[in-house]
C-alpha cells in the first residue's frame, strides 16, 4: 500500500511585482534579474497572511478531490513564514475548512517543505494509521525580506499550493530526504532574538540572509544527485520519466540540472518566471498548475526533487 495525490491546488495572490517595480526602490533593472534569474514578477500578498492563503489552495484541493473533509485524517503545512509561531497554521486549515477529525501540525523545512510532508504523510499511510492526508506549502516570505537589500528581494515570492493524497496501490513510488546542518547558515532568518527580564532588552525580529553563490553551488550539486539517485534505486530511466518538477528557485539552476543529468528542458516545467521562488509553495503550486492545463495523465510517471534552508533537500518518484 502506499498514497495517491487525488486532488491538487493552489492559490496566489493578486498582486503582482514586476522587475520594473523594483526599480523604483532599488538599484537594479529587468534585464540584470531575468539574466541571473529567469524572474520576471512575483505574488506579494499585502492583506492575506500564510495561513489564509494556505485555506484557499487547501479548499481547492480538497474540491479536486472530490472528497469531505472530514474524511481528512493528517494535515501537515509546511512553512518558513507562519502568522504566529503558535498555535500552528495547520490548525488554522482545519477549523477553515472543517476537518475536523484530522490532526494538524506545521514543519519547517523551508524549501523543501512539501517533499518532506509528503514523505511524513506517506509514513503513516503505509504504516496503516491514516487512510486520507492533506499536505501543504504556504509562504508569505515577502513579509521576511529585505527589501534594500538588491541580492536577495528579487527572487522570492508569496503563494500556496496543497495535495490530498489517499492510500491506494499505486502513487507514490519512493521518497528520498536529507539534511546537513553544518551549512545551515548560509541561508538564514532570524526569528525572534533573546530579549527577557534578564537581558533588558526587547526581541527583535531579522531578516532573511543568503550566501547565494554558496546555496548555488549546493543546489546545482544536490539535486541532480537525488534525482539520479532516486531513479536509479527504483529501478527507472529518464525516458521512463514524464516530467521533472523541479522547485523553482532560479532558472540557471534548473537548465545546470537539465545539462548534468542530459533531461530535455522540455521535461523540466517552468513557471518561477511570473512567481518566483515561493519556497514550500513551489512545487505543489507547478503540479497544480500542470493538472489545470492538462499535462498531467494518470499513469505519468514524474520525479519531483527540491531543496532548502537548512541545509535540506528531498526528491520524490511517483506515478500520477
Amino acid at each position: 500500500m502506499t498514497s495517491r495525490i487525488i486532488g491538487i491546488g493552489s492559490y496566489l495572490p493578486e498582486n503582482i511585482v514586476t522587475n520594473t517595480d523594483l526599480t523604483e526602490f532599488i538599484d537594479t533593472s529587468d534585464e540584470w534579474i531575468r539574466e541571473r534569474s529567469g524572474i520576471c514578477a512575483r505574488r506579494i500578498s499585502t492583506e492575506e497572511g500564510t495561513s489564509a492563503l494556505a485555506v484557499k489552495a487547501a479548499k481547492r484541493a480538497i474540491e479536486d478531490a472530490g472528497i469531505a473533509p472530514e474524511e481528512i485524517e493528517i494535515i501537515v503545512l509546511a512553512t518558513s513564514s507562519p502568522d504566529r509561531a503558535f498555535p500552528s497554521a495547520a490548525t488554522d486549515v482545519q477549523a477553515a475548512v472543517g476537518a475536523l477529525n484530522a490532526v494538524a501540525f506545521d514543519i519547517t523545512a523551508a524549501c523543501s517543505g512539501f517533499i518532506y510532508g509528503m514523505h511524513i504523510v506517506q509514513g503513516f499511510i503505509k504504516s496503516g494509521i491514516y487512510k486520507t492526508g492533506l499536505v501543504i506549502g504556504a509562504e508569505t516570505l515577502g513579509k521576511v525580506l529585505d527589501w534594500t537589500d538588491r541580492g536577495t528581494c528579487f527572487l522570492f515570492g508569496d503563494g500556496a499550493g496543497a495535495a490530498v493524497v489517499r492510500a491506494d496501490e499505486r502513487g507514490l513510488i519512493d521518497t528520498l530526504v536529507g539534511s546537513d546542518g553544518r551549512k545551515g547558515w548560509v541561508l538564514d532568518c532570524q526569528a525572534r532574538s533573546l530579549g527577557n527580564c534578564l537581558t533588558k532588552t526587547k526581541p527583535e525580529l531579522g531578516f532573511m540572509q543568503m550566501d547565494g553563490q554558496e546555496v548555488f553551488k549546493f543546489a546545482v550539486r544536490k539535486v541532480p544527485e537525488i534525482t539520479k539517485k532516486i531513479m536509479e534505486d527504483n529501478g527507472v530511466s529518464q525516458e521512463d520519466i514524464r516530467y521533472f518538477v523541479l522547485h523553482q528557485a532560479n532558472y540557471r539552476i534548473l537548465e545546470a540540472v537539465s545539462r548534468r543529468l542530459n533531461i530535455p528542458m522540455e521535461k523540466i516545467p517552468v513557471n518561477l518566471d511570473q512567481y518566483g521562488n515561493t519556497s514550500a509553495a513551489s512545487i505543489p503550486v507547478l503540479l497544480d498548475e500542470m493538472h489545470r492545463d492538462g499535462r498531467l495523465e494518470r499513469g505519468d510517471r514524474i520525479v519531483l526533487s527540491g531543496f532548502g534552508a537548512g541545509l535540506t533537500w528531498g526528491a520524490m518518484l511517483l506515478e500520477w
